[in-house]
């Protein structure tokens, strides 16, 4: 069977395959809820009715719960979101699949220097609490970044990132046992 793009994002939070049904029944979760009204933005950006209704839905959506997420984000299967609280996002940003993101992350351009532009982000990357990534850099694959981290510089896969100004630790295992349920 294949799965949809939702129920995908959806087995990262539980570990289990949803109906439809199950699906809706979780959307009580104002995390997965969002979740739930950004893949139906993706959907059908480039249709013309209901493109616009669920662009205004999910406007009502980042309103309520603070996300800053478009549908022109490119957002890999597996997207979860940990905890609800403020988050912002370029909507230009490339993420891949696999990847956490908690509260209070910004995820931006940098509009000067020699790093200006947006930044990439690889698949399995696990991203705390109140991170700041900003600027045209790619962060690899399996790849950690510590709560409170500022990212401004390119990050190799396998790797943690720790402080401010962050430093990069190698570590082959970064993401193990926080990256769970992976599609």
């Amino acid at each position: 069977m294949g799965y949809t793009l939702i129920q995908k994002d959806f087995y990262r939070e539980s570990g289990k395959w949803l109906s439809s049904f199950e699906i809706w029944k979780k959307c009580i979760n104002p995390n997965l809820h969002f979740v739930y009204v950004l893949r139906k933005a993706q959907k059908y950006h480039n249709k013309p009715v209901l493109g616009i209704f669920w662009k205004l839905v999910l406007r009502h959506y980042q309103i309520k719960y603070g996300y800053q997420i478009y549908p022109e984000t490119e957002i890999g299967e597996g997207f979860y979101l940990g905890h609800w609280g403020s988050l912002v996002i370029n909507p230009k940003v490339k993420i891949g699949k696999n990847c956490n993101i908690a509260q209070g992350v910004t995820i931006g351009q940098q509009n000067r220097g020699k790093l200006q532009g947006i930044p990439t982000i690889g698949d399995e990357v696990w991203i705390g609490a109140n991170a700041v990534i900003v600027g045209g850099i790619t962060v690899g694959s399996n790849v950690l970044i510590a709560p409170n981290s500022y990212v401004n510089f390119d990050v190799p896969a396998n790797s943690v990132v720790m402080g401010n100004p962050g430093t990069i630790y190698p570590n082959e295992r970064a993401t193990e046992a926080y990256i769970n349920h992976k599609v």
